[in-house]
């Protein structure tokens, strides 16, 4: 490995990771001058809690930056020719410095926006796919977390299989496995509620 690779490895995963930790949803929480989100409901930075604790409006905006930092991650290696290994820890980085962000004590969302924003910028078909099961299974349930895991599930399904399928590099497995398990990694403790029956639903009903 040259150190042109090298550099660009570095800037790439290094930048994601900086830039997926930046805490949207608490820095529009003190734009806006509402409550941080941290405080309330869940205790998270994503969307869904944003929702809860700050309305729809400031949610869709931090959702729509959120999404644009996996979008970011994976799109700049890309574009500097870093190759497919570099591409895909980068994604999974972004993912990682959204739920463990540097600059709020390593606290941070499930991950989920970030992901998809990934997704739209490798597997666009894909997204358009799991977008409606998405919003689908929130409308009937009600729950967000359950939304996020079975579209998370079914993104990762079809990428592995066109890859498989279609015969391509196997370092695209990268991303596509690598991003539901850290998903699912970190909605830990939304399986055990949702196991128990003590989920919450993303508008606070019992």
């Amino acid at each position: 490995m040259d150190t042109t690779t090298i550099a660009l490895g570095v800037v790439s995963i290094g930048g994601a990771y900086l830039v997926g930790g930046i805490p949207w949803g608490v820095v529009l929480a003190r734009l806006v001058g509402g409550p941080d989100p941290r405080t309330q409901g869940s205790g998270r930075t994503g969307g869904a809690n944003v929702l809860r604790v700050l309305g729809p409006r400031v949610a869709a905006v931090a959702g729509v930056l959120d999404l644009l930092k996996g979008s970011l991650a994976a799109a700049v290696p890309g574009l500097l020719s870093a190759g497919l290994v570099i591409q895909g820890i980068a994604v999974l980085v972004a993912i990682i410095g959204h739920s463990r962000s540097p600059y709020i004590g390593f606290r941070g969302g499930r991950g989920v926006s970030p992901a998809f924003g990934s997704l739209v910028v490798l597997w666009p078909l894909v997204a358009l796919i799991v977008i409606p099961v998405f919003f689908g299974v929130i409308r009937l349930t009600h729950y967000s977390s359950l939304g996020s895991l079975v579209a998370t599930t079914l993104a990762g399904v079809i990428v592995v299989s066109v890859v498989l399928v279609q015969g391509l590099p196997l370092t695209h497995l990268i991303y596509a496995l690598g991003a539901p398990a850290l998903i699912w990694y970190f909605h830990r403790d939304n399986v055990e509620r949702l196991l128990a029956g003590q989920e919450r639903t993303i508008d606070n009903r019992p």
